[in-house]
């Protein structure tokens, strides 16, 4: 080959063979591929939502769930397990090793607060669970809850830099919010939005669709690469509000609560000391504030909120199942025996149903009280599609025996959580309770430690913090040995606790008032498992000693600055970069979903939408944007050849409908809300620029449309209105929806002509 040209450098550096003239001249080589040990087990981690420390069987309740109640059989119970009070600072150091606010998540994903604590994204120099396990040869696949991406960063045009599949997950299939219709979920397939498979008529439920999804993605990993182990992160709605079951499983709980919360509390107590939970002579804690006894309450009330709790106990019912089926499922294709399962709920039950229940989260988020009339007349529809059902403090104090207060606070009511481990081929004994203190930020270096790994001190070129959290191995075959833990801070909207040595202080906090006003409290945690006997007066030395280690725990961990303020107030201001900061909105047909987070801020402001269609024929109709779900919104549609807007304000409905039938051809159809009033206003319609209705709509939400987000062309989802069926989208000809919004909720002029 005299006329070959000279051998080509390598591509690349790390080419560690040899590049000849030709193939018989050169040597090749291949990356050495990751391949974790024969032997190395799955990981399967089950997230529960909302699930009160008494809410399972195996922890005292009588809500049927055999399936978890199997796998606390067959593994441990923990019964000294904490969480970080909310979802997804919880979900950030489950995820991490490390405590939430050091990795950036003060409180919801939702939100950036401006300060490192609180960016509502997980840093970088925090790898997750995913990344490493994959890097270290796992397959790994996510279905159900996420809420760790900024929700505004949650649309079609992302960025997408915290969303699963940009976290070290190859397979994602859930939603990405806080919360979801389980009948009509906002559903994400890896990084873009699908519609449910099928209709709640049809049979659809979210819980069984996750499931089916994590079925189909185990199926499909194990069937093409069987010796590669998989990390299966199952996230699910259950049991957060709002409460949803098939309606077999909502008659199955009828009248099982007729006798109350406190009757009920006073039962799994007993069942708690009977079972080892709880030691001997653990008291029940005292009636948290606003919570009536049983006795007392009128017999609507009564009736309303046992009706409640049959909807939440349908829904954790009903999780259960499909865990196992799923479970039967890992058994059938012989993966069971060697897969370590996780199992726990996010942080204690909550309070955000109200003093008496909810059907309508939007109300609670919005600071805005229910009618109870109302919610009594409607008791059938409670679990159905047709309500956003949420249990009263009563229940969910009930869901938290034996502790104090609830979700959100620092008391052992919403830190203290159930957990269950489960691993048939490695623990060396079964069906046992461990009373080691214990965190979320546990769990990973328990993991990496079960999995012969280390925490990457360099992570795509990013150094990494180190792990929070101690492994919780050893307490696998040693039932009394004392915990590795040694103290462990918390909290959250200015609550605030530590733990340490036995002793725990903790500081409710009410909101607004000076953090220098709160009164910490001292329990001996040794002696005193619900935190019933206050020690600090007597005991004023240690608990200053608790409230000095706290302080220095807040500056080691990122802590700092206290900040109570609350959802609504956040809401308001938009993080840099979010699409809300804009005045002017163009939306075109055929555009994915967008979520709630990213929609056009017209709650309390003045606002103008204008769609512009062409009608072949006056039976063209259909919804031209639509926004929220059955508990608030807004919707403009054309109907029966006439221009409908209508306001969803937290079930009454507001309706503006032109005053003559429409012209065919290009138009400009348009509403304008234009406001006489705090939260009030006159809603008109107008055909090209020509008025043709006005109604006044004397309410409107000051913050907040719920979590469902909006479409063009279509009614997508939990419908927007009960004036047309199905998604009833636009059958004309349809350019763009433009909205303009006032920068403001003072600014009350209407907007210049849109040409």
């Amino acid at each position: 080959m005299t006329n070959a040209s000279p051998p080509p450098p390598s591509v690349s550096g790390t080419f560690q063979g040899k590049i000849g003239t030709t193939y018989e001249e050169s040597t090749p080589w291949w990356h050495e591929q990751q391949t974790p040990p024969e032997g190395t087990p799955n990981v399967v981690v089950i997230v529960l939502d909302d699930v009160g420390f008494s809410d399972l069987g195996c922890f005292g309740s009588d809500i049927d769930t055999p399936a978890m109640d199997a796998l606390a059989t067959g593994g441990l119970r923990y019964a000294n397990f904490h969480t970080t009070t909310l979802c997804s600072p919880t979900r950030a150091s489950l995820l991490t090793g490390r405590n939430h606010h050091s990795v950036g998540m003060r409180m919801l994903s939702n939100f950036d607060t401006g300060f490192p604590s609180g960016r509502g994204q997980i840093t970088k120099a925090a790898a997750i669970l995913p990344e490493v396990l994959r890097d270290n040869g796992f397959n790994t696949m996510a279905v159900g809850k996420w809420h760790l991406a900024p929700m505004e960063q949650t649309t079609a045009s992302g960025p997408y830099t915290q969303w699963p599949l940009s976290r070290g997950f190859e397979r994602y299939y859930g939603f990405l919010e806080a919360e979801t219709d389980s009948f009509y979920p906002e559903l994400f397939y890896d990084n873009h939005a699908v519609d449910p498979p099928k209709s709640p008529e049809e049979g659809y439920h979210l819980s069984e669709d996750i499931v089916d999804r994590a079925i189909e993605f185990v199926t499909d990993q194990t069937s093409v690469t069987p010796d590669k182990p998989f990390f299966m992160y199952m996230a699910f709605g259950a049991a957060h509000a709002p409460h949803q079951a098939p309606q077999e499983y909502l008659e199955k709980y009828r009248g099982r609560f007729d006798h109350g919360w406190d009757a009920e509390r006073a039962t799994r107590h007993a069942r708690q000391i009977e079972r080892g939970i709880l030691p001997e002579g653990t008291e029940l804690a005292p009636h948290n504030p606003g919570v009536l006894p049983w006795d007392e309450l009128p017999d609507d009330e009564k009736k309303l909120s046992a009706r409640l709790q049959e909807a939440y106990a349908a829904m954790v019912d009903h999780t259960d199942h499909h865990i196992g089926r799923f479970m039967e499922f890992l058994e059938r294709i012989g993966r069971m025996e060697n897969t370590i399962t996780i199992l726990l709920s996010d942080n204690g039950a909550s309070q955000e149903g109200g003093q008496q229940g909810s059907l309508n989260p939007t109300a609670y988020q919005n600071g805005l009280p229910e009618d109870f009339e109302e919610m009594l007349a409607r008791i059938d529809e409670i679990g159905t599609t047709r309500a956003h059902a949420n249990y009263p403090w009563g229940w969910a104090q009930a869901g938290n025996t034996p502790f104090k207060r609830y979700k959100q606070n620092t008391h052992e009511g919403g830190v203290r959580c159930p957990l269950i481990v489960q691993w048939p081929r490695g623990l060396p004994r079964t069906g046992e309770i461990r009373q080691q203190f214990h965190h979320v930020s546990d769990i990973a270096p328990t993991l990496f430690e079960l999995l012969g790994l280390e925490a990457p001190a360099v992570y795509n070129g990013i150094p990494q913090m180190p792990i929070h959290g101690v492994s919780m191995g050893y307490t696998f075959d040693s039932p009394t040995a004392p915990t590795r833990k040694d103290a462990q801070h918390f909290e959250m909207f200015g609550h605030r606790a530590i733990w340490h040595d036995g002793w725990k202080a903790v500081a409710y906090h009410e909101r607004g008032t000076s953090f220098d006003a709160d009164q910490w409290e001292l329990y001996h945690h040794d002696t005193d498992f619900s935190e019933c006997n206050d020690l600090a007066q007597a005991r004023p030395e240690q608990l200053q000693k608790m409230i000095s280690r706290f302080w220095v725990e807040a500056g080691k961990y990122d802590v700092l600055p206290l900040d109570d303020q609350g959802f609504a107030l956040r809401a308001k201001i938009p993080r840099p970069g979010s699409p809300r900061k804009r005045t002017t909105f163009t939306y075109y047909p055929g555009m994915a979903h967008l979520p709630g987070a990213a929609v056009p801020p017209v709650m309390n402001r003045a606002h103008r939408i204008t769609a512009f269609v062409d009608r072949a024929t006056a039976s063209d109709e259909g919804v031209l944007v639509s926004l929220g779900n059955i508990s608030s919104g807004y919707v403009l549609y054309v109907k029966d050849n006439r221009l409908v807007y209508e306001y969803n304000f937290l079930g009454t409905r507001y309706t503006v409908t032109s005053e003559e039938e429409l012209p065919t051809g290009p138009a400009e159809l348009t509403f304008e809300f234009v406001k006489t009033g705090d939260m009030q206003g006159i809603g008109h319609l107008y055909v090209s620029g020509r008025p043709v209705g006005d109604e006044a709509i004397p309410r409107v939400l000051p913050h907040f449309f719920g979590w469902q987000g909006l479409d063009v062309g279509r009614d997508t989802l939990s419908p927007s209105s009960p004036s047309y069926d199905g998604e009833f989208a636009f059958t004309g000809k349809f350019e763009k929806v433009v909205f303009m919004v006032a920068p403001d909720e003072e600014s009350e002029e209407p907007f210049e002509r849109i040409d």
